[in-house]
């Protein structure tokens, strides 16, 4: 098991998703995030009922400057998605520390693995356990559209 990188000081972890903020997430995604650029704020509100949704605040204003969402049926698989750290924050070890808070707080569902997908990524999820598949050959993709 990897050890949780602690956020740095002044930031907060948090897994209530009333504290995100909805207009700045889907901003961040839709014109920021490489695999998001143009979604539907619609389809950005769907994707967040149907998930857990995590964040990173900066204590003393409480802004919001990071944002992740996971979907899982809370027992066996859990998805990463949407994990988006503000310009502003990147290099600080933001990023680090809030995926491993993330990990850390799906840890009591007894889940036997957690996915994700990153093309430019990879270092950061390596240091919390992220490993590439062992056998890619067995997972296949259906595509909509």
């Amino acid at each position: 098991m990897s050890e949780t990188p602690t956020l740095p000081d002044g930031y907060e972890f948090s897994a209530d998703t009333a504290r995100v903020d909805v207009d700045r997430v889907h901003g961040w995604l839709s014109a920021d995030a490489y695999w998001a650029i143009g979604r539907p704020r619609e389809q950005h509100e769907r994707a967040m009922a149907s998930s857990l949704n995590f964040g990173v605040y900066e204590a003393a204003s409480g802004e919001q400057v990071a944002y992740a969402r996971v979907v899982t049926d809370q027992a066996l698989f859990a998805w990463l998605a949407d994990v988006y750290v503000d310009p502003s924050v990147r290099g600080k070890g933001v990023g680090t520390a809030f995926v491993g808070s993330i990990r850390d707080h799906l840890r009591p569902y007894g889940l036997r693995r957690m996915l994700l997908a990153t093309e430019d990524a990879h270092g950061v999820y390596e240091k919390v356990g992220f490993r590439p598949l062992d056998r890619p050959d067995q997972w296949m993709i259906h595509l909509f559209g």
